[in-house]
């Protein structure tokens, strides 16, 4: 079958390899719709980041070159022997964390920070740019018919989103803001919606970005025509109750502490390429908190039902549809060449 795989830095290489094979407790899945992450296109321009390069994958056994992709739906094809939540022609999404089950982290129930985590479609055992995946039964995910596949592709970079809200100090009617309004910083404004936050203000510089945010209902900054600190205080009294650093740009770490009120709290939901410079007396005289998540945990029944009431819409959100033959040229490269791209699905045939 035809597989997109890592092998180093601007070195993706679209192969044919084996079809996976069936299981005792895996689910084999035909891969329809697959996203581009942003943690996908870190890996093609700095990695490796999660792609494990000298030695294997602790729980996967391999490393690169892997087929990359982690953001898919598709349909259940095949069985392994024990599953009994899935059958042929299911409609279904992967929530591609693995985790080791025994350690502190997965005692605790934090399987996201287990010390040896890592993800389908980064750490070896398949993934999203092919054209069939096997996965173990319970990262699957059934989506009813209500939800198409391109919608289902949209359940795991959602998922983040609705984690990192979920795992801030936001009550119902409190202010927040979202610096970028990349894919993710656009998902954290529906998580945001969602969860009853009242004035959402998103930081962005892209006109085609700042339109989309715009579009879902937010109050759009421009960085270059105010200073943004002073213009959140103003507007909010002082300051948003939760911000999100959604950018991965060092500069912007210090701007989105510095948003927040008295008390106040950030979230960083990038991950960082470079050290990000901050000054530890904008939250020691301010009391504020400053926390972090990476990936999510036990939220994927809830994006789902949350998109069956309309949030996370993929026709607001993906901007491009392609084919799997096309994905470096017309994905990844337009990722980063086109500022207008949101989300660019990859068709897995």
């Amino acid at each position: 079958m035809k597989a997109l795989r890592w092998h180093g830095v601007k070195d993706l290489r679209l192969e044919h390899i084996s079809e996976p094979q069936i299981e005792q407790g895996k689910v084999k899945i035909k891969v329809e719709w697959c996203g581009i992450c942003g943690s996908d296109l870190h890996e093609y321009t700095a990695g490796p980041i999660f792609i494990p390069v000298q030695a294997p994958h602790p729980l996967t056994g391999e490393k690169a070159p892997v087929v990359m992709g982690h953001e898919f739906s598709g349909q259940v094809v095949e069985v392994g022997e024990g599953v009994t939540r899935f059958q042929a022609g299911d409609r279904v999404v992967v929530e591609p964390i693995y985790a080791c089950g025994h350690c502190e982290a997965c005692k605790q129930g934090r399987y996201n920070l287990c010390d040896k985590m890592g993800f389908l479609g980064l750490a070896g055992g398949g993934g999203g740019f092919s054209e069939y995946v096997t996965a173990d039964e319970k990262m699957v995910h059934a989506i009813p018919d209500s939800i198409s596949y391109e919608q289902g592709a949209l359940v795991e970079p959602s998922a983040v989103a609705l984690h990192a809200v979920r795992q801030s100090k936001l009550n119902v009617g409190d202010t927040a803001a979202v610096f970028g309004a990349g894919p993710i910083g656009l998902l954290v404004i529906e998580a945001l919606k969602a969860s009853g936050a009242s004035d959402i203000y998103v930081v962005e510089l892209s006109p085609e970005r700042k339109a989309k945010a715009k579009e879902l209902g937010a109050i759009v900054i421009d960085p270059t025509e105010v200073q943004v600190v002073e213009e959140i205080h103003q507007r909010t009294q002082g300051g948003v109750d939760v911000a999100y650093e959604v950018t991965g740009v060092p500069r912007v770490l210090q701007q989105a502490i510095d948003s927040t009120r008295i008390g106040g709290e950030l979230m960083i939901v990038s991950i960082f390429e470079q050290e990000a410079p901050m000054q530890p007396n904008s939250i020691v005289m301010k009391e504020r908190t400053v926390n972090g998540i990476i990936g999510y945990r036990d939220v994927f029944p809830a994006v789902i039902r949350l998109m069956e009431k309309g949030f996370f819409p993929a026709d607001k959100l993906v901007t491009k549809r392609i084919v799997l033959d096309e994905v470096v040229e017309h994905g990844f490269e337009a990722l980063l060449k086109e500022k207008n791209q949101v989300k660019i699905l990859v068709k897995a045939e």
